[in-house]
């Protein structure tokens, strides 16, 4: 694939969907990717492997936020999720088996891997075992650069990208370790992991680093969320994910 010819660039990508948690339509449910279907836009998505093996679209590790119940969702099986609804509404955690099953290659999807485990493989394997016969574009991407370096060497025509950011202290879910931090903010895993893009938070940018670890490669915004920001920052990148408003060019 020309990736500079593909969605990843050409292709404006809805943040969990183009959804609307106050007026019913929950960040990360079948209603948001229909919306996102609806409007021509590729669709970002989280995914988690639930306790069963289970791959589950959702991107908190805490459930209370979503669905008001305790707990963490690694602890749950696949027969639990119906259970699990999203935000008082009718719609419940999805699995990524649904959701690919729903969009039917309608629209690019880009799964963005929620790993805990510290041995890569385990989770990476069974989110692939999900997607390997999925015949509508996807890309995967992950904070996680070993989580990139095994789809580079055990599916390597899965397109796969590399979030990043400054990781400054009020910056949610931040790696724990100020030697990753580190590291992924200089991109130095790049050269083991391989990407074939990069997916920045957009508050960090511009950044002259960055423009010169990552040149060659398409860079993503993430996540804007007004049409004044996506003017700031439009002219750094190649691509956007977005949510709150629609984007123009």
């Amino acid at each position: 694939m020309e990736i500079y010819k593909s969605w990843l660039v050409e292709k404006f990508i809805a943040h969990r969907g183009f959804f609307d948690n106050e007026k019913g339509i929950p960040e990360n449910s079948l209603i948001a990717f229909e919306k996102a279907i609806e409007k021509s836009y590729a669709i970002e998505l989280d995914v988690h492997v639930l306790q069963d093996g289970t791959v589950a679209v959702f991107h908190d590790s805490q459930l209370s936020r979503m669905t008001g119940k305790d707990g963490y969702l690694k602890n749950l099986n696949k027969d639990d999720l119906p259970n699990y609804k999203l935000l008082n509404t009718e719609y419940s955690i999805p699995t990524l088996e649904q959701v690919l099953d729903f969009v039917k290659g309608q629209t690019p999807i880009l799964i963005e891997i929620k790993t805990e485990n510290v041995k890569v493989g385990a989770d990476e394997s069974k989110i692939y075992e999900v997607l390997k016969n999925y015949k509508g574009e996807y890309a995967i991407q992950s904070f996680n650069p070993f989580t990139i370096e095994w789809f580079k060497t055990n599916a390597p025509e899965v397109v796969r990208g590399l979030l990043s950011a400054k990781f400054g202290k009020n910056m949610r879910d931040r790696p724990k370790s100020w030697i990753k931090r580190f590291a992924l903010r200089n991109m130095m895993f790049n050269k083991r992991a391989q990407p074939q893009f990069i997916a920045y938070n957009v508050l960090d940018l511009p950044s002259l680093k960055l423009k010169g670890k990552c040149k060659e490669l398409p860079l993503i915004g993430w996540t804007v969320k007004s049409q004044s920001q996506y003017m700031e920052i439009v002219k750094y990148v190649d691509n956007i994910i977005f949510q709150d408003f629609e984007p123009n060019i």
